[in-house]
Formats: C-alpha cells, structure tokens, sequence
C-alpha cells in the first residue's frame, strides 16, 4: 500500500519530520525534515525500519534529489546528557526546521508529542512515518545520516560493535562497556550496564 502523499491539500509546503537514535547508548540523536513535492509518488518510500540498508541508501539519494528542501540535524551526547534525550529530540526537530530553505506551511511530526514552532502549525501522527511520505522521507534520511555518523566512530572504537548496532542497547555493546568502560561517546545519562 502506498503512503499518503499530504495531509491537507491545502497546504502546498508540508515538511514531515522524524528522527533516529532516541533509544541509543552512545552518540547523537538525529533528526530530519523533508518537504517533498505533491506531485512525488514512489512505492518504495517507507518507514525506515522496514527497509534494508541498501534500500535506505539508494531511497536517500532519490529524496536528496527529487526533495523541494530537506534537512538533517545531529544533537550530540553532550547535550542530550545536559537537557535529557526527549528535549534534545524537541531541539533536533526544531533546528530542522531552522534550516529548511523553504519555510513549511504545515509540520507533520511522527510521534505524539512536539512542542510548537512559532508561525507554523503542526500536527504530530503515531507511527506517521508508515503512512505519509514526507515523514517516511524524513525517517530514511534521520536513520542513514546517523548510521553514517556511528559507522565513522566505530574505525574508533571498534570494540563496541558500532558498525552494526549503531549504539543501541544490544548485549555485544553492554558487555563491550563492562569490560572496556564507556568512551566519551557514551551517554553518562543513559543506564549504560545493567548493573549499573
């Protein structure tokens, strides 16, 4: 089924926003806002996490093409420390829209939660990156610039399994930072071994 293409025909500029790393024990939290033409249709654009890397890349290089403006944001692991991870998201979000070439008419969020943005409304939609395809465009492009980030860091650290677990939470990592400590990557906010 393919997503929807806007959610107000009356709206001819709708940036779709989303991000990537909110559950990650190391490294940023990513954001991206993608204004898509209306008259873009592809099959292929959808959530994020329901395509394959390869698939994901070569979606990035089509949306980087055919997007009227886009814009992708990294919050860093200091920052999320200092003000927790859902405000540095909230600060991920916005800055995205800061940078936007054009500035949106309407802002589609997935989740349930988004502080407003002066002079632009927006609505947020639960997993509205599996049903509008400014949002989905916006989940690939969050997803493939953080994993290009944490794949960099793992010629680093290659200890930690970064090039495959991108920082999340998995038990390669957790044991890799039990035995070897976090590195200053890590967040020291986030409960980084279970024993901890």
């Amino acid at each position: 089924m393919s997503l929807l293409r806007y959610y107000s025909p009356n709206n001819q500029f709708e940036a779709g926003i989303d991000e990537a790393g909110r559950g990650c024990l190391a490294g940023p939290v990513t954001a991206a806002a993608v204004i898509m033409p209306k008259s873009f249709e592809l099959s292929t654009v959808d959530d994020s996490k329901k395509l394959s890397h390869e698939q994901r890349l070569e979606l990035r290089y089509v949306i980087e093409k055919e997007a009227l403006a886009y814009s992708v944001v990294h919050i860093s692991h200091q920052v999320i420390d200092q003000i927790n991870i859902l405000q540095a998201t909230f600060k991920a979000m916005h800055q995205c829209v800061d940078e936007l070439s054009i500035r949106p008419e309407l802002l589609l969020i997935d989740g349930n939660r988004f502080p407003a943005y002066l002079g632009i409304i927006h609505q947020c939609i639960v997993k509205g990156d599996a049903k509008y395809q400014s949002i989905a465009a916006a989940s690939i492009l969050a997803k493939t610039y953080r994993d290009e980030y944490m794949e960099k860091l793992h010629r680093k650290y290659p200890q930690y399994g970064w090039i495959s677990n991108k920082g999340y939470p998995t038990n390669k990592h957790r044991s890799a930072i039990k035995e070897f400590g976090p590195t200053k990557y890590h967040r020291t906010s986030f409960t980084l071994i279970k024993e901890q």
